[in-house]
Order: C-alpha cells, then sequence, then structure tokens
C-alpha cells in the first residue's frame, strides 16, 4: 500500500506538472485580508469561480450559491461550521452522532460533500472556521465541478492567504456564560517584496448547557505565498485540527416528539462517550498566466485523520424508562489528490467563450473497526443492551467494549477528466455547458469475514445553463445538472454482496432563478427547484448505523436570499427556503408518499447589523425552522421553532474592539437537530459571548 500511494503521489507532483501548459485550475486567488476591528468587507459576496473553476462573476452562475463572508462570521461570533450553517435556510444540521458535521441538503443527507479551497475534505468530524475567509453553500447537483457526491449540494471553505503586500496581526478572545472560552491569533508578515507568511492559530475550550460537556480544540494552520512574477504565484499551506470532546448524542423520543423534562440530562457514560480526531491537510497551488487569455493552475493536497469515538447512547424511552446501548468505532483515512485546469478566454466569430479542460486524480485509503458495549448483569453476566429508570442523572451499569465486532478496510481511486464552455451570445444571453466523467474504483475488505470486493463505475455528469441578462446588474437562469454516489456510502464503508451489485444513485436538479445585484454592495437571489433521487438509500430507522434502500426521492422547493449593505450604516443577511421531499416509489423501508427525513416545510433566517455612530453598532438575528421529521420512519418530529440572537459592538480605539453576543435571547425551548427518532439534540437556553479583538 505504501508503495502504490508513493507512485501515485510521485505521478501527481512530477507528471502533473509536466503537463501543466495543458491543465490546471483557472480561478485566481486573492489574497485574504486579516479581518480585524476595523476591517469591513461587507456580508455580500461576488466571486462565482468555485461554483465554475472559472474566473466568473456570482450573478452569471446559473445555480443557488450563499456565501457566509469573514465579516459576518466574525460578527455573529461564529467558531464552528456547524453554527454558520444555521443560518442558511435550506440547511438542516444533524447531530452526527455527537462527533461530525453532518448536514442535509435539499433533502439530502450527507458527511461527505466538505471541500476546502475546492478540493475534498471528507472526513467526519467537527470543521472549525479559525483560518478561512469564507463559507460557500452551493445547491443542487455539484458533480461536473466537484465529483462524486453534492446531490444536493456542496459546502466549500476558503482559507486566508499569506499577503505579501503588508504585515498585520490580530488576537482574539472569547468566554461564554457556560465556560466556554477561546483564543485566536491571526498574523501575516511578509518576507520580501514577493514572499509571505501567514499564520491562524486558535485554542479553545468546551461547554455548554449539558449536564456533562467539556473538551478542547487546538488548531494551527500556516500559509505561504511567493509570487516570483505577475504571472506565476505559488502558495503553500498546512492545516493541523485537534479536537477532543465529550461524545453526546442527546436525548431519546417518547410519543412521537422529543422526551420532555431532560435536555440536560446526559444519557451516556462519562468513561467512555469520548471523541478524539486529529487531521493533517498539506496543499500546495501553483498558478500562472501564459498569456491575457489562457490560465492554468495545479493543485495538490495530502491528507491524513485519525479518529477515534466511544458512546453510550439512549435506544428507546417509556415514560418511566430508557433503553441504552453504545459501540465505539475508530477510523483512519489518508487521502491524495490532484487537480489540474487550463482556462482560455476568447473569441471565435461573435461568439466570446470561457473554456474550462480539467482534470483530476485521487486516492483514498481508508479503514475502521467497531466494538459494541457490555452492560454489566444482575447475575454476572453482560448484555449488548440495558434499561434503567429515567432520572436527571441515570444509574447506568457498569459497562464496557467487546472485542471488535466490525473491521474493514477500502481503497478508493478516482480518475477524472472535464470540459465547460461558458459562451456569450453577445450582451443579453450566455449558455454553459459541462461534461465530466469519473472512473471511481472501490476495494473492499472485511478483516473480520475476509469478503473481498470491488467494484469499477464509469459515469458521466452533464451541466448545461442558459442566463439571460435584460441588463447587466440581473440575470434569469435555467439549469440542468447531475450527481451520482457509488452505493458503498458517503464514506465508502466496506461493500458487501449486495452492494457490490447495485448501480450508482443518481441525482438530477433542474433549477430556475433570477439573480439581481441591486446596488454595488447588495444581491438578491431566488430559485424554484426540483431534485430527484434514484437507487436511494436512506438510514433505517429500526436498525441505526445501517442503510435501506427507498427507491426513488423527490424534493422541491422555493429559495431566496438578500446579502449585503441597505445603507452606509446597515448590513443584512436574510434568507428563506420552502422545500417538500418525498420517497416516490414504495420499498420494505417506507412507502409512497412518506416525507423524507430532516426537511424542514419553513425555513427564515436573518442577521442585520446596525451602526449607530462609527465607533457603535447592534446586531440582531432570528432563525425559525418549521416541523420536521427525524427519520423516513415518520415516527418522531421535531417541533417548529423560532430563536432569537442579539449584538453589541463598540471599537474602543482603532486597535482594541468589543462584542456582546446574545444567542436565544429570550431563551426559547427547542430541538434543532436528531440523528435518530432516539438521539435529538436540546437547542441551548440563553448563552452570552463576550468577544475582545486587538489589532497591530
Amino acid at each position: 500500500m505504501p508503495d502504490r500511494r508513493a507512485k501515485f503521489a510521485a505521478y501527481l507532483l512530477s507528471g502533473g506538472f509536466i503537463a501543466l501548459p495543458f491543465v490546471a485550475h483557472a480561478e485566481e486567488e486573492a489574497a485574504a485580508p486579516i479581518i480585524v476591528n476595523g476591517d469591513r468587507a461587507g456580508y455580500d459576496a461576488r466571486d462565482g469561480s468555485s461554483a465554475t473553476k472559472t474566473p466568473t462573476p456570482l450573478i452569471d452562475v446559473p445555480q443557488t450559491v450563499v456565501v457566509i463572508t469573514r465579516e459576518r462570521l466574525d460578527d455573529q461570533a461564529l467558531e464552528q461550521l456547524g453554527d454558520a450553517l444555521r443560518y442558511v435556510p435550506g440547511v438542516t444540521l444533524g447531530t452526527g452522532e455527537g462527533q461530525r458535521d453532518q448536514i442535509t441538503l435539499r433533502g439530502q443527507s450527507t458527511t461527505a460533500d466538505f471541500f476546502v479551497d475546492g478540493l475534498r475534505d471528507d472526513a467526519q468530524y467537527y470543521r472549525p472556521l479559525y483560518n478561512i475567509e469564507r463559507v460557500e453553500v452551493l445547491k443542487g447537483a455539484n458533480a461536473m465541478i466537484f465529483g462524486r457526491g453534492g446531490g444536493g449540494g456542496v459546502i466549500n471553505r476558503v482559507t486566508r492567504q499569506a499577503d505579501p503586500a503588508r504585515a498585520a496581526a490580530g488576537v482574539r478572545g472569547s468566554v461564554d456564560s457556560f465556560g466556554a472560552w477561546s483564543v485566536a491569533a491571526d498574523v501575516n508578515q511578509p518576507l520580501s517584496d514577493i514572499a509571505a507568511a501567514r499564520i491562524d492559530t486558535i485554542y479553545e475550550h468546551f461547554a455548554n448547557h449539558r449536564d456533562v460537556f467539556d473538551g478542547r480544540f487546538i488548531g494551527v494552520s500556516p500559509a505561504v505565498t511567493v509570487q516570483p512574477g505577475d504571472d506565476t504565484r505559488i502558495t503553500a499551506s498546512y492545516t493541523y485540527d485537534d479536537d477532543s470532546r465529550v461524545t453526546d448524542r442527546g436525548i431519546p423520543s417518547f410519543a412521537g416528539s422529543p422526551l420532555r423534562g431532560y435536555d440536560r440530562t446526559f444519557f451516556g457514560d462519562e468513561d467512555l462517550n469520548h471523541s478524539r480526531v486529529k487531521a493533517h491537510v498539506a496543499r500546495a497551488r501553483l498558478q500562472h498566466s501564459f498569456s491575457a487569455s489562457l490560465t492554468a493552475n495545479l493543485t495538490a493536497q495530502y491528507a491524513n485523520y485519525d479518529k477515534y469515538y466511544g458512546n453510550i447512547l439512549p435506544a428507546a424511552a417509556t415514560a418511566t424508562k430508557v433503553d441504552v446501548t453504545g459501540y465505539n468505532s475508530t477510523n483512519g483515512r489518508e487521502n491524495w489528490i490532484g487537480q489540474a485546469n487550463l482556462v482560455w478566454q476568447g473569441d471565435t466569430g461573435p461568439l466570446r467563450h470561457t473554456l474550462l479542460i480539467g482534470a483530476e486524480a485521487a486516492a483514498q485509503d481508508s479503514s475502521s473497526t467497531r466494538a459494541d458495549v457490555l452492560f454489566a448483569t444482575a447475575g454476572g453476566g453482560t448484555s449488548l443492551r440495558t434499561t434503567v429508570p429515567l432520572a436527571r442523572r441515570l444509574a447506568l451499569p457498569a459497562a464496557m467494549f467487546a472485542p471488535i465486532s466490525r473491521s474493514s478496510t477500502s481503497d478508493a481511486t478516482v480518475l477524472s477528466a472535464y470540459i465547460q464552455d461558458q459562451v456569450e451570445l453577445g450582451e443579453h444571453v450566455q449558455l454553459i455547458g459541462g461534461l465530466r466523467y469519473d472512473r471511481f474504483r472501490l476495494t473492499s475488505l472485511n478483516r473480520l469475514t475476509r469478503f473481498a470486493a470491488r467494484r469499477t463505475d464509469g459515469v458521466w455528469s452533464p451541466r448545461i445553463g442558459l442566463i439571460v441578462k435584460p441588463q447587466a446588474n440581473i440575470s434569469l437562469y435555467a439549469s440542468y445538472a447531475k450527481s451520482f454516489l457509488p452505493q458503498s456510502g458517503d464514506q465508502f464503508g466496506a461493500l458487501d454482496e449486495s452492494t457490490a451489485a447495485l448501480a450508482p444513485e443518481r441525482f438530477r436538479n433542474l433549477e430556475a432563478g433570477v439573480k439581481w445585484d441591486l446596488t454595488p454592495g447588495l444581491s438578491f437571489a431566488a430559485a424554484a427547484f426540483r431534485l430527484d433521487r434514484s437507487n436511494t438509500r436512506a438510514a433505517d430507522p429500526a436498525n441505526p448505523g445501517l442503510f435501506v434502500l427507498t427507491g426513488a426521492t423527490r424534493t422541491k422547493g422555493i429559495e431566496a436570499h438578500l446579502n449585503g449593505q441597505i445603507t452606509s450604516r446597515w448590513q443584512a443577511s436574510l434568507g428563506y427556503s420552502l422545500q417538500d421531499g418525498q420517497i416516490r416509489s414504495t420499498t420494505t423501508a417506507a412507502p409512497a408518499g412518506r416525507r423524507l427525513a430532516q426537511l424542514p416545510r419553513h425555513q427564515f433566517s436573518a442577521w442585520t447589523r446596525y451602526d449607530l455612530l462609527p465607533s457603535l453598532g447592534l446586531g440582531a438575528g432570528v432563525v425559525h425552522q418549521s416541523r420536521q421529521f427525524t427519520t423516513i420512519s415518520n415516527a418522531v418530529a421535531l417541533p417548529a421553532f423560532t430563536r432569537v440572537d442579539a449584538a453589541v459592538f463598540w471599537d474602543i480605539s482603532p486597535k482594541l474592539g468589543l462584542q456582546l453576543n446574545v444567542e436565544n435571547l429570550f431563551d426559547s425551548r427547542y430541538w434543532p437537530a436528531a440523528h435518530t427518532d432516539n438521539n435529538i439534540a436540546p437547542g441551548e437556553p440563553l448563552n452570552a459571548r463576550l468577544t475582545l479583538r486587538v489589532k497591530f
């Protein structure tokens, strides 16, 4: 295995550079400014290059894209990706078993459709924001640009880069009313006229409203930029993230709703419920302009993830008792990714083209184990499950983890090639058409039964869009796109005889919408969509951790977003989504017509900041989410909720700023997320966070 990886890496770093004049990555990477008190970039974003891999304004991208800027992240005092996504209608959060990011986009649940600077970041862990310039939510089928998965959309984080143009530094510290605190620093230092180094660091201590919860996060992310000439830019970065926390699976349900009266109760074991993740990600990118019309880029990334988590969790409850079970798991993953693209911008007669030609190669090696929990019984034996009386503090019997019951390895190799043309037919009409081919090969081994399987799929993923621009700041568009996902799931577990024979899942997205740049700092977008999924699998409500076939599903809805500067003192971000999703074919898992899981019909969010004075500002936000089912059983529902947030900003001096953020201002009781019918996350009560920012 090491030999194969070494050969693959050598191919990327040598053969890839040899191919540079023919294929390379296109989008320009502006050096991200250091955002500390006084540097205000706004809530509006106009860069759509992540959606096309070409220099494209967001208004000319025929799909819904929501961007959360660094300024908005800072104004809302957000540290984790999941917290930022709560303010994006059309995205719902799962509890992720208390140890990872898990989201639902347009009715499609995923733990793997996450990217950093356009490259896959698919391991299961909580993603921080300390070194992030902006978060992009690209909705709809995205395989043409991002490859497998991405059926409902993808999340792309854009990292900060070193800037040779200036020296700057910032430090911030924060503490909240639960006792959580963090300290972070961001330093950018030019090394010469053509080079600079930057480092982002953070230490977080976790605490919340639950009876048992703590942990800490350490993040370090250095970056280097070298610009040897006007036409060439080289960037390199490394990120080390170390997350250690209590694994909290939430509370069970009773009579079709979250169990009432136990929102603070920890349904686990303080000694066994623990999660630890160490992630190492190294990335290098070379950009070069051969001429004003021809640009190129080559990117290589290596990532290593090492993870353990153990958990005791609620499995069912009555009015007086709760059933408890559990397990632990280890997961290791090593990713090699190389991506290269070439972009040509030019004319053929009356037509203006932006032509993309690209290729991607990736190798992903994964291993995992699982061991079930054993509870002591009265007769001196053990049991995989125990029942105890409900109480504020559960009286659980002694427990330990049994020998390993599952153990597997999987190796995924992907070779991809794609071509896309954006054609301007005069001033008012644009066409975009693209086609991608992925050769996906997965080899897996069940290390206990020695069952080995291999499957290879070759899949075409098209995208086509029409854009009509009655004037330069308005776009009317319609688009169609397809994506796919191999049947081994988004984490590519071991194949069995059934999944080895199944064709990949398919996603087809139809969308029509309007984008309007109202002013240079304020934009509006609205869209209607229909997303069909076939060969579908879903989490089995009766057997958590396993999957069942659900045949075909359909999600349809409308979305609208307003972002940016309303007046010189007033910034706002508003969004609304109306969605409906159903299973369309009767299977053993669910009948046709049953609602999709974690898909509220209505979602609304608003966040706004108004500066009363140059040194004093106020912020306010609201999040509303209507009733949603926890799984496709439709047996348990999370009630609708509305949460109100607020903030005060005080610039004490040009170099010193203080802000107070209050979450859940009116102390609403709510349950925002779930993983199964009996793993439901209680929302946090009123919580205040005080943040001090200093820049040098």
